[in-house]
C-alpha cells in the first residue's frame, strides 16, 4: 500500500497530463467501434474546438497545482482535518475522501452551476455542444472549471486528506470525465447495473438534453448514488435525447467568441 500510495504523491506533471490524452484517446477509439450515434458532422471541428479549452484548464490547473501545494505545506503535509480526528484504515480512508470529494466537489459544485444564473452562464459553455463525445468534457469555461478547482481545495481543507489519496481523486475524476460524455453505446444490462453506483455514459447523456427537467439531473461525475438519494436520478431512453440548449441557436455552438462571452450576455433569457 505505501508504494502505490508513493506513486500518487510523486507523480509528475508530464503523468498527468499523459493520462488526460489516454483517456481522450481511448474513449475516441471507442467512439469509432460502438458509437451511440452516428457521425454526421464536422469531426475534426468539433473536436479541435473542445480542445481549445484544455489550453486555460492546464492553466488554471498549474496555478492551483501551487496553491494546493501551499496548503499542504502549511498544514505540516496534511495532518488536519476531517481525518486527523478518526483512526481508519487506508482503504477505507481513500473510499471516504472519494465519497466526500465527489459530493462536494463535483456533485455539489455542479448543481450550483446549474442553480444560479451567473454561474449557470459560465456553464452553458459545456451545455452548448450539439454532438456529444468524450471531446465535451474539455468544454468547460474557465470560470466553471475555476468553479470546480475551488470546490476541490475547500474538499481537502474539510477532510485534511493526503496528497496521495487527492490524486487518486483527480485520476479518477478524469477518467470518469471522458468515459461518461463518450458517444459511445454499452448493453444496456450492463450501463444499468454499472448505473446502480456510477454514473455510466447513458446516465449522462440525460444531463445533456437540450430542455429541462432532463438537464436538471444527473450531476454526479463518478458516484451515482448522490442523485438517488438527494432525487436528482434519471434514466429513461437515451435515443430521445437532443443535444445543446433550447435557450442558445445551435450555430453558435463553435463560435468561441460568443461561447467566452455567455456570462456576460445579457441578451440570453434564463429561468436560472
Amino acid at each position: 500500500m505505501d508504494a502505490f500510495l508513493h506513486f500518487f504523491e510523486t507523480m509528475p506533471t508530464w503523468q498527468k497530463a499523459s493520462w488526460v490524452l489516454v483517456c481522450i484517446s481511448l474513449n475516441v477509439v471507442f467512439e469509432g467501434v460502438i458509437p451511440f450515434r452516428g457521425v454526421k458532422f464536422s469531426r475534426l471541428k468539433h473536436d479541435l474546438f473542445n480542445l481549445f479549452f484544455l489550453i486555460p484548464i492546464f492553466i488554471i490547473n498549474a496555478l492551483f497545482g501551487i496553491i494546493t501545494a501551499i496548503i499542504y505545506s502549511y498544514f505540516g503535509g496534511g495532518e488536519f482535518g476531517l481525518l486527523s480526528f478518526v483512526e481508519l484504515p487506508v482503504v477505507v480512508e481513500i473510499i471516504l475522501v472519494l465519497l466526500i470529494f465527489d459530493l462536494i466537489g463535483q456533485y455539489t459544485i455542479h448543481l450550483l452551476l446549474h442553480k444560479y444564473k451567473w454561474m449557470w452562464k459560465m456553464h452553458m459553455t459545456h451545455h452548448s455542444d450539439t454532438h456529444v463525445d468524450a471531446t465535451s468534457a474539455t468544454r468547460l469555461h474557465p470560470g466553471d472549471y475555476l468553479m470546480r478547482e475551488i470546490g476541490a481545495l475547500l474538499v481537502i481543507l474539510f477532510t485534511g486528506a493526503p496528497f496521495a489519496y487527492y490524486m487518486i481523486y483527480r485520476i479518477l475524476t478524469v477518467f470518469f470525465t471522458y468515459f461518461t460524455h463518450a458517444n459511445i453505446s454499452l448493453p444496456l444490462k450492463i450501463d444499468k447495473a454499472l448505473s446502480l453506483l456510477f454514473v455510466t455514459p447513458n446516465l449522462h447523456k440525460f444531463h445533456h438534453h437540450f430542455e429541462r427537467p432532463w438537464t436538471d439531473s444527473n450531476y454526479g461525475n463518478m458516484f451515482s448514488i448522490w442523485d438517488r438519494i438527494f432525487g436528482t436520478f434519471v434514466y429513461e431512453d437515451p435515443n430521445d435525447i437532443k443535444y445543446g440548449l433550447d435557450v442558445l441557436d445551435d450555430a453558435t455552438d463553435q463560435d468561441l467568441k460568443f461561447q467566452l462571452g455567455l456570462p456576460f450576455n445579457k441578451g440570453i433569457k434564463t429561468d436560472y
